[in-house]
């Protein structure tokens, strides 16, 4: 009887670690994708706006120098107001139909 209590415990230990790994997982991908708010906009970082748009660093670069892209610059850092990229995406697409 206590071997069928220990598989019973065994069992139940293991679902609440498979949900406690569930959870992690969930936790580390809001957190790591989690962009805090300020005065009702969202900032972007360049590195963030590059993975977005499947850009390397140097075509962030050159669409900053061409004025494609508006940007904050505040001391060395350069960040990206998601309001502006969306507007620039909306008023470049091309529909092909």
């Amino acid at each position: 009887m206590s071997m069928e209590l220990f598989d019973s415990d065994a069992e139940e230990i293991a679902y609440y670690k498979s949900k406690f790994e569930e959870l992690r997982t969930r936790l580390e991908l809001i957190l790591n994708n989690y962009r805090p708010v300020m005065n009702g906009e969202i900032y972007l970082s360049g590195e963030d706006l590059c993975k977005l748009l499947h850009i390397s660093k140097r075509t962030l670069q050159q669409y900053r120098d061409d004025n494609i892209l508006p940007y904050v610059q505040i001391g060395g850092k350069i960040i990206f107001r998601q309001s502006d990229i969306l507007e620039i995406l909306e008023r470049n697409y091309i529909n092909k139909s």
